[in-house]
């Protein structure tokens, strides 16, 4: 049967209009710009396979091998043994003791950690989140109908976390503190004796410590140790994948590591139960996780190589540019500079204004936390330094212009 009448809209869901994701909104004005004829350099994601980094060869083949001997079900929800047997021996021997039973296989990073907040945070809990921060969190916190608290990280301090400030925030609702080290998107690495302290904060008021550890093995001077390293028994979740360090981000491949403190042993079983749900993350590419944490990682010295010239250009260009300034990274493929806005403009005004005049597409610093008028930008610098070159000197001239 046929309905002639004019019905209204299928209603969606509140917390959908609770979140933004400003890495990816941006990509729709970007192409209108392309659509119109300027090519758009698309500096807004981080991810190193589009910009002609290659997956290492031993993980595609690892992967094509299992595709090949009919790996191809549906596997365990936590992972397959030899995936979470490699993921607790490589903790382990970096100082963290975890066994293969308190490792999670997921679907990138983000299902790990949207699958912890999920276990541990109610509808009106509150987690302590950096800004700026990765948005990931904030739209899962959204999603729950949970409060972000966001602890400051301070630009004049090589983007330290403000440590009085995150004392000033915490209350009898708060349940975590997401600590992002290597961090996305500043490119900082915290100190030892900054992560201790984190640690101490965390254990003197009951919190759970979501450690996103993604970047630990792109420190431009070498890995950096992970922080349940300095205290094995603090309640920690590690959380990595093989999407940037392993060069494979459309895999979806990541894990989560929960420490070895019985005060965890509820959250295990909670994750078990919501992993469960969803019956299991990719399987054929978890056959590449033995291979990629056990074998050849030659590979990481050069990224990591290509990866500081590239922030060293980065920032030696951008600090030539009046009226910006930036903090140099140590580690990652992010900068986030800040730009003095002209009176009445936000940084999503300068965003926009860039990508429309020279086809240069970042993503504003509001769009992880940061004051909209604060001029804060965060540049993706993994392009070929030619091509780098090239763009710096569009935002040079851009900038000369608009920031006068």
């Amino acid at each position: 049967m046929t309905t002639t009448n004019i019905q209204a809209a299928i209603p969606t869901a509140a917390r959908v209009h609770r979140f933004t994701y400003a890495i990816r909104n941006v990509v729709a004005e970007a192409q209108r710009v392309e659509a119109a004829g300027t090519k758009v350099r698309y500096l807004n994601i981080g991810d190193p396979v589009a910009f002609g980094f290659v997956t290492p060869p031993h993980l595609v083949e690892a992967v094509d091998r299992a595709m090949r001997d009919g790996h191809n079900t549906y596997g365990p929800s936590a992972g397959i043994a030899p995936a979470r047997e490699a993921v607790a021996a490589e903790y382990t021997r970096h100082g963290f003791p975890v066994s293969a039973d308190r490792v999670f296989i997921t679907a990138g990073t983000s299902e790990g950690i949207e699958l912890v907040l999920n276990a541990v945070v109610e509808d009106d809990g509150e987690v302590l989140v950096p800004m700026p921060t990765y948005p990931l969190y904030t739209a899962v916190l959204a999603k729950l109908g949970a409060k972000t608290l966001y602890y400051r990280l301070d630009p004049s301090h090589d983007w330290m976390p403000d440590l009085d400030h995150l004392r000033s925030l915490v209350t009898p609702k708060t349940r975590a503190l997401v600590v992002i080290d290597p961090n996305n998107p500043t490119g900082a690495v915290y100190p030892r004796e900054t992560r201790r302290a984190l640690i101490q904060f965390a254990e003197q008021h009951g919190l759970l410590i979501l450690a996103d550890e993604v970047y630990g093995d792109l420190g431009f001077e070498g890995p950096i140790e992970p922080m349940g390293l300095l205290d094995p028994d603090a309640a920690i979740v590690s959380f990595s994948s093989l999407s940037k360090a392993y060069l494979a981000p459309g895999w979806r491949t990541g894990w989560m590591a929960i420490g070895r403190s019985p005060r965890l042993n509820d959250l295990c079983a909670a994750v078990r139960k919501l992993a469960d749900g969803r019956l299991c993350s990719t399987v054929p590419m978890q056959y590449a996780v033995a291979p990629a944490l056990e074998g050849d990682r030659s590979h990481q010295v050069a990224f990591r190589q290509a990866l500081k010239a590239r922030a060293t250009l980065t920032v030696d260009a951008l600090r030539t540019m009046p009226g910006v300034t930036c903090t140099m990274p140590t580690a990652a493929f992010y900068a986030m500079p800040q730009f003095t806005l002209p009176k009445g403009k936000t940084d999503e005004d300068l965003v926009l204004s860039l990508l429309r005049t020279t086809g240069v597409l970042c993503v504003y610093g509001s769009g992880f936390g940061l004051p909209k008028e604060s001029g804060f930008v965060r540049i993706v610098f993994l392009a070929p330094l030619d091509e780098l070159r090239e763009i710096y000197g569009l935002m040079a001239t851009f900038t000369a212009q608009y920031l006068q």
